[in-house]
Protein backbone atom coordinates (compact mmCIF):
# COMPACT_ATOMS: atom_id res chain seq x y z
CA UNK A 1 0.00 0.00 0.00
CA UNK A 2 1.51 3.30 -0.36
CA UNK A 3 1.75 5.96 1.91
CA UNK A 4 1.51 9.35 1.35
CA UNK A 5 4.67 11.75 2.70
CA UNK A 6 3.97 14.75 1.08
CA UNK A 7 0.42 16.04 -0.47
CA UNK A 8 -0.13 18.50 -3.63
CA UNK A 9 -1.36 21.56 -2.56
CA UNK A 10 -5.13 21.39 -2.01
CA UNK A 11 -5.76 25.16 -1.89
CA UNK A 12 -4.17 25.95 -6.03
CA UNK A 13 -6.58 22.78 -7.18
CA UNK A 14 -9.46 24.00 -5.56
CA UNK A 15 -8.86 27.67 -6.77
CA UNK A 16 -8.61 25.82 -10.10
CA UNK A 17 -11.76 24.01 -10.57
CA UNK A 18 -13.70 27.09 -9.76
CA UNK A 19 -13.04 28.17 -13.46
CA UNK A 20 -14.38 24.64 -14.41
CA UNK A 21 -17.18 24.72 -12.78
CA UNK A 22 -18.53 28.00 -14.33
CA UNK A 23 -17.42 26.71 -17.70
CA UNK A 24 -19.66 23.39 -17.16
CA UNK A 25 -21.95 25.09 -15.25
CA UNK A 26 -22.66 27.78 -18.13
CA UNK A 27 -22.55 24.83 -20.72
CA UNK A 28 -24.99 23.03 -18.70
CA UNK A 29 -27.59 25.94 -18.59
CA UNK A 30 -27.27 26.63 -22.03
CA UNK A 31 -28.20 23.10 -23.17
CA UNK A 32 -31.10 22.96 -21.14
CA UNK A 33 -32.23 26.65 -22.98
CA UNK A 34 -33.83 27.12 -25.98
CA UNK A 35 -30.76 28.48 -27.59
CA UNK A 36 -30.79 27.77 -31.62
CA UNK A 37 -28.55 23.89 -32.20
CA UNK A 38 -25.29 25.49 -33.01
CA UNK A 39 -25.09 27.26 -30.01
CA UNK A 40 -26.13 24.21 -28.01
CA UNK A 41 -23.37 21.81 -29.72
CA UNK A 42 -20.99 24.48 -28.89
CA UNK A 43 -22.20 24.57 -25.22
CA UNK A 44 -22.15 20.89 -25.45
CA UNK A 45 -18.45 20.23 -26.41
CA UNK A 46 -17.57 22.77 -23.68
CA UNK A 47 -19.36 20.87 -21.22
CA UNK A 48 -16.83 17.70 -22.25
CA UNK A 49 -14.26 20.04 -22.53
CA UNK A 50 -14.85 20.83 -18.98
CA UNK A 51 -15.99 17.42 -17.77
CA UNK A 52 -12.20 16.38 -18.98
CA UNK A 53 -10.81 19.37 -16.97
CA UNK A 54 -12.12 18.24 -13.59
CA UNK A 55 -11.52 14.57 -14.18
CA UNK A 56 -7.97 16.01 -14.95
CA UNK A 57 -7.55 18.03 -11.76
CA UNK A 58 -9.25 15.21 -9.62
CA UNK A 59 -6.27 12.68 -11.01
CA UNK A 60 -4.26 15.67 -9.66
CA UNK A 61 -6.10 16.72 -6.24
CA UNK A 62 -5.11 11.93 -5.79
CA UNK A 63 -1.82 12.27 -6.76
CA UNK A 64 0.82 12.94 -3.87
CA UNK A 65 4.18 14.52 -4.17
CA UNK A 66 5.77 12.14 -2.40
CA UNK A 67 4.76 8.35 -1.60
CA UNK A 68 6.25 5.47 0.20
CA UNK A 69 5.98 1.98 -1.23
CA UNK A 70 7.90 -1.15 -0.71
CA UNK A 71 10.89 -0.07 0.14
CA UNK A 72 10.94 2.69 -2.07
CA UNK A 73 10.50 6.42 -1.81
CA UNK A 74 8.13 7.86 -4.81
CA UNK A 75 8.49 11.26 -6.38
CA UNK A 76 5.40 12.08 -8.62
CA UNK A 77 7.58 14.49 -11.01
CA UNK A 78 6.01 13.98 -14.38
CA UNK A 79 2.82 13.34 -15.90
CA UNK A 80 3.18 9.59 -15.92
CA UNK A 81 4.80 7.32 -13.64
CA UNK A 82 6.47 8.47 -10.47
CA UNK A 83 10.17 8.00 -10.30
CA UNK A 84 10.92 5.26 -7.17
CA UNK A 85 13.73 5.83 -5.84
CA UNK A 86 15.12 3.06 -2.93
CA UNK A 87 14.97 4.67 0.52
CA UNK A 88 18.58 4.01 0.81
CA UNK A 89 19.57 6.50 -1.30
CA UNK A 90 17.49 9.17 0.13
CA UNK A 91 19.09 10.97 2.74
CA UNK A 92 17.61 13.69 3.91
CA UNK A 93 14.61 16.50 3.43
CA UNK A 94 15.42 19.99 3.96
CA UNK A 95 13.65 23.48 2.75
CA UNK A 96 15.12 25.84 0.42
CA UNK A 97 13.95 28.21 -1.55
CA UNK A 98 13.85 28.78 -5.60
CA UNK A 99 11.52 30.34 -8.47
CA UNK A 100 7.95 29.52 -8.03
CA UNK A 101 7.43 28.90 -11.83
CA UNK A 102 4.14 30.48 -11.97
CA UNK A 103 2.27 31.04 -15.17
CA UNK A 104 0.73 34.27 -14.44
CA UNK A 105 3.50 35.71 -11.73
CA UNK A 106 6.13 37.87 -12.22
CA UNK A 107 9.69 35.67 -13.27
CA UNK A 108 11.08 36.86 -10.13
CA UNK A 109 8.15 35.21 -7.97
CA UNK A 110 9.78 32.53 -5.39
CA UNK A 111 8.87 30.27 -3.00
CA UNK A 112 9.58 27.89 -0.30
CA UNK A 113 10.54 24.57 -1.82
CA UNK A 114 11.07 21.01 -0.85
CA UNK A 115 14.77 19.67 -0.93
CA UNK A 116 15.66 15.26 -1.12
CA UNK A 117 18.74 15.12 -0.88
CA UNK A 118 20.10 11.87 -2.40
CA UNK A 119 22.78 9.48 -1.37
CA UNK A 120 26.54 10.88 -3.85
CA UNK A 121 27.36 7.36 -4.34
CA UNK A 122 24.05 6.25 -6.01
CA UNK A 123 25.27 8.53 -9.40
CA UNK A 124 21.97 6.35 -11.55
CA UNK A 125 19.70 8.58 -9.64
CA UNK A 126 21.75 11.86 -9.63
CA UNK A 127 19.72 13.52 -12.70
CA UNK A 128 16.35 12.49 -13.50
CA UNK A 129 14.00 14.20 -16.37
CA UNK A 130 11.19 15.89 -14.47
CA UNK A 131 8.38 18.55 -15.03
CA UNK A 132 9.76 21.89 -14.96
CA UNK A 133 7.02 23.48 -13.12
CA UNK A 134 6.98 20.63 -10.41
CA UNK A 135 10.41 20.28 -9.37
CA UNK A 136 14.04 20.01 -10.27
CA UNK A 137 16.22 17.39 -10.27
CA UNK A 138 19.75 17.52 -10.47
CA UNK A 139 22.88 16.24 -8.87
CA UNK A 140 21.76 14.24 -6.07
CA UNK A 141 19.03 17.04 -4.92
CA UNK A 142 15.77 16.67 -6.01
CA UNK A 143 13.83 19.66 -5.22
CA UNK A 144 10.02 20.11 -5.71
CA UNK A 145 8.29 23.83 -5.90
CA UNK A 146 6.48 24.05 -3.11
CA UNK A 147 3.85 25.63 -5.01
CA UNK A 148 2.51 22.54 -5.75
CA UNK A 149 2.62 21.00 -2.94
CA UNK A 150 1.14 21.03 0.85
CA UNK A 151 2.64 24.36 2.65
CA UNK A 152 6.17 23.60 3.63
CA UNK A 153 6.97 24.16 7.36
CA UNK A 154 9.19 23.06 9.91
CA UNK A 155 6.81 20.65 11.46
CA UNK A 156 6.67 18.70 7.06
CA UNK A 157 9.95 18.86 7.23
CA UNK A 158 10.12 16.82 10.73
CA UNK A 159 7.67 14.88 9.57
CA UNK A 160 9.69 13.63 6.33
CA UNK A 161 12.78 13.18 7.74
CA UNK A 162 11.20 11.03 10.91
CA UNK A 163 9.04 8.97 8.53
CA UNK A 164 12.42 8.31 6.10
CA UNK A 165 14.08 7.63 9.18
CA UNK A 166 11.85 4.87 10.29
CA UNK A 167 11.65 3.29 7.18
CA UNK A 168 15.29 3.35 6.66
CA UNK A 169 15.88 1.85 10.29
CA UNK A 170 13.27 -0.93 9.30
CA UNK A 171 14.07 -1.81 5.54
CA UNK A 172 18.18 -2.19 7.21
CA UNK A 173 16.84 -4.74 9.83
CA UNK A 174 14.47 -6.56 7.22
CA UNK A 175 17.06 -9.77 6.67
CA UNK A 176 17.77 -11.15 3.04
CA UNK A 177 15.76 -14.38 3.95
CA UNK A 178 12.57 -12.44 5.21
CA UNK A 179 12.69 -9.89 2.08
CA UNK A 180 12.24 -12.74 -0.78
CA UNK A 181 9.34 -14.10 1.66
Amino acid sequence: MTEVWLAPNHRVLALATLPVGILGGLSAAILASNAPTAVRLLAAGMLIVSFLLAIGLWLHWLRPRIAYRDGEVLFFLRARTPIAVPVEVVEAFFLGQGPAYLPVASSKAETFNLVARLSQSATQWAHQEVKPALGHWCDGYVTIRGTWCEPLTGAVIRRLNRRLREVSQRESHVEPSEARE
